[in-house]
């Protein structure tokens, strides 16, 4: 009877042991391997000269803890494997109320988190002499508990339920960490923010800036077809100046173009101070308040009326906010007018034929006055298009569940990029695409058209009005996309940090960031003050 029993209880045993390794993947199973060779005296991989030689070398030079811990032969990452298996066999025991066991596993994990947080916080490596103890005794006590014998179906059932809890925590801390981006994408940096108030000082106590300002409002080059005309709307004062003067840098005649800024109310005396008080090769620069545009209005447009919508107001910037809805979503930026100004550019420009858009996120590599002369075949619209990727078309964007949208558009048609876009002015007004965007606008009055952004109904307005551009005119992505081939960045006319991670964010990828850092005045006093400060 013993003997069957015994019998028994080996295949169980096994059992219980496959189910462990199968949860836990190959971490376990090294781990596992680790520990037969403990049992044998030898846990080391190879011998103990060679492994100190190792260890020797590595302490040499500046280690990796990320490099050091997914290295099959380092002492850190054998301790990670069993910690690991360590706390499978701590929520086990616990299951089971060993909890003298659960104890004994837990004291041996912590002065396993101990070892790898010194070796993270020193970078040196572990050495043999710190590594051996906790090895032996984590080992020992898995033995123990693998003695214990389980019952294998709840062990199973356990670790299923703990595993659903892990994955749920994981999700919240997914939702979080989204949260916490987004906040720290819109924050102002303390640098700009100081920027803006020694600007907006300037501006106040200098009347001779705003004499000049008023000069500048009545140039005749700022009507004139035969020079390179510009608009950047914006209220980042060094964002917009990186745009300016990448563009006049690379221009082979800087003195030809005409930058067209528009502002808030806000930011509008900064912004001026700025631009008059620096120069960009000649360049002539118009800064405009949005304020000012009495006929932008809520009885014109259906933004502005949106805007004013109590709905509106209460989802964007209400205290008490929906959890289940994406936090990029709520950013006001996607309802603000300066966003939207880009469909109102010939009722702000009446006079001009041809206009070259620039989003302030973005930095101008070469010149950009052959833009001019292309040949749009009569669209309206010369854009880059975005469908290299599956993921970019129509159907992305929009919702074509509804009918309004999938009866008129195609959902397989191909998306492009907003940001730097070469405009003709008089196909847009003979095609009224402003009064597209105000049908569309007040088609998605309730958000079911699609959901944020300028891009959706940029798409629906200027369908069939585009002309594809040459990919090297402009290369987006240097805001989240670690991954872009320099070769193309390289090459690239414009290059666009659309995404969280702006160029002037901590956030920024540092990889990218000094294409952006270059075209910045560092020696300016105001700058200097606001970065040391």
């Amino acid at each position: 009877m013993r003997r069957r029993a015994a019998e028994y209880r080996r295949p169980a045993r096994r059992r219980f042991s496959y189910w462990i390794w199968l949860l836990l993947a190959f971490s376990s199973i090294l781990a596992f391997l680790l520990f037969l060779l403990l049992r044998h005296q030898d846990p080391l991989p190879y011998p103990l000269p060679e492994r100190n030689a190792r260890v020797e070398h590595s302490a040499k030079k500046s280690l990796n803890f990320t490099e050091e811990i997914l290295s099959v032969t380092s002492f850190s990452r054998q301790l990670a494997e069993q910690m690991i298996l360590a706390k499978a066999y701590v929520v086990i025991a616990k299951e089971h109320n060993n909890l003298h066991l659960a104890w004994q596993l837990s004291s041996k994990i912590r002065s396993c988190q101990l070892l790898l947080s010194k070796a993270s916080m020193t970078g040196e490596p572990i050495t043999l002499e710190e590594a051996e103890p906790i090895i032996k005794s984590l080992s020992f006590l898995m033995f123990k508990a693998q003695d214990i014998h389980y019952d294998i179906a709840t062990t199973i059932v356990t670790m299923k339920s703990h595993i659903q809890a892990l994955e749920e925590r994981a999700n919240a801390a997914i939702v979080q960490s989204t949260v916490f981006g987004q906040i720290a994408a819109e924050a102002v940096p303390k640098s700009l923010h100081c920027l803006n108030v020694k600007l907006m000082s300037d501006w106040l106590r200098l009347p001779s800036l705003q004499e000049l300002s008023v000069e500048r409002k009545n140039s005749p080059r700022l009507v004139d077809n035969n020079l390179y005309h510009f608009c950047i709307f914006s209220d980042n004062v060094l964002a917009t100046s990186v745009a300016v003067n990448s563009t006049v840098s690379n221009a082979d005649h800087p003195k030809q173009l005409v930058f067209h800024i528009v502002t808030n109310g806000v930011n509008y005396g900064a912004m001026q101070a700025w631009f008059l008080r620096n120069g960009f090769k000649g360049a002539t620069i118009e800064v405009q308040n949005i304020e000012e545009f009495h006929w932008l209005n809520a009885s014109y447009s259906p933004l502005v009326k949106q805007l004013l919508n109590p709905d509106s107001q209460t989802f964007y910037f209400g205290a008490y906010q929906d959890l289940n809805v994406e936090p990029k979503m709520r950013n006001p930026k996607y309802l603000s007018l300066l966003n939207h100004l880009r469909f109102y550019i010939p009722e702000i420009y009446p006079q001009l034929e041809k206009v070259v858009f620039l989003d302030d996120d973005l930095v101008v590599q070469k010149d950009l006055t052959p833009l001019f002369s292309l040949d749009l075949h009569g669209n309206v619209n010369g854009a880059v298009e975005t469908c290299l990727e599956a993921f970019h078309r129509y159907y992305k964007y929009l919702n074509f569940s509804n009918s309004i949208i999938s009866s008129r558009f195609d959902p397989q048609a191909c998306a492009w990029a907003f940001g730097m876009n070469i405009f003709d002015l008089v196909a847009w007004r003979k095609a009224n695409v402003t009064a597209r965007y105000h049908y569309w606008q007040e088609q998605n009055g309730d958000g079911t058209l699609w959901k944020l952004g300028t891009l959706p109904p940029a798409l629906l307005c200027f369908y069939g009005l585009t002309e594809p551009l040459d990919r090297r005119w402009h290369v987006l992505g240097l805001g989240y996309d670690l991954n872009i081939d320099n070769r193309l960045i390289e090459s690239a006319a414009v290059i666009h940090f659309n995404g969280n991670m702006k160029p002037w964010l901590k956030l920024a990828i540092g990889r990218y960031k000094p294409l952006w850092d270059k075209y910045i005045n560092q020696s300016h006093p105001h700058l200097q003050d606001c970065v040391t400060s």
